[in-house]
Parts: structure tokens; sequence; C-alpha cells
């Protein structure tokens, strides 16, 4: 009976979901990890594609910079609610990318209003690169 726990806390430790990442950096590696896995062909995270899939409407009626605006390092204000949101950039707001739930709520959400579907791996990959060298 010790050997299917073992099992299970190897399983756990070896999951691609990094349940420890505290920065917007280890996060942007572990999607790129995902990302490897799902497709070996990728070959890492491009700000460049983060920062068009940033800009893109995806077919909807809004983009990532519609709340955010299109600089990162300035605050949004939300596009329906007028809720102000805190600048995403990690160099302009420390508190971002800082919880593994948080950062799979917002993916989530906000890639449903935006693509009307779950980003890829690879595209939140993309999207932390983009933040991560924004100034």
């Amino acid at each position: 009976m010790r050997i299917p726990a073992l099992l299970a806390v190897l399983a756990a430790l070896s999951a691609p979901w990094p349940a420890a990442a505290e920065t917007a950096m280890q996060f942007r590696d572990a999607f790129a990890g995902e990302a490897k896995r799902e497709n070996p062909a990728f070959a890492g995270p491009s700000a460049q594609r983060g920062r068009a899939f940033f800009a893109a409407t995806h077919g909807k009626e809004w983009s990532c910079a519609s709340c955010h605006t299109p600089d990162p390092v300035t605050a949004g204000k939300h596009a329906v609610t007028g809720k102000a949101i805190a600048p995403l950039a990690p160099g302009a707001n420390p508190e971002r990318f800082t919880s593994a739930a948080k950062v799979e709520k917002w993916f989530r959400r906000n890639c449903n209003d935006v693509a009307g579907r779950a980003c890829t791996a690879q595209e939140k990959a993309d999207i932390l690169a983009w933040l991560i060298a924004a100034k």
C-alpha cells in the first residue's frame, strides 16, 4: 500500500503546473514547458507574438488592450464596468503573477472574454514574455 501512495506523490510532483511558482518568469517558463510538450517544434516564448495576441480582437469585440490598455505598464479600465485595473506588466506592478491560482483564474476568464476559448500554453508563455519585457 505504500507504493501507490508514493506513486501519487511522485505524479503530483511531476505535474506540469508549478504550484510553487511565484514570479512571472517562472510562470512563463512553466507555460513554455507545457507548450513544448504539446508541440515539440515550439521554439520558445515570443514577446512579439505575445504583443500581437494582446492587441488582437480574435473575431470578438474586445482585445486584452481594450481594458488593460495597449501599454501594459499603465493602468487600465474595464471596458464595461469602468473598474480601474492596475498595470499588468510585472515590472510596473510587482503584485502581478505571484499566485498560481490567480494566474490560472485570470487567464481562464480573460481568454474566454477575448478569444472565446481557453488560451493555449504557447499563447500564455508569449503573453508573459511580452509583459515581462514591457518597460
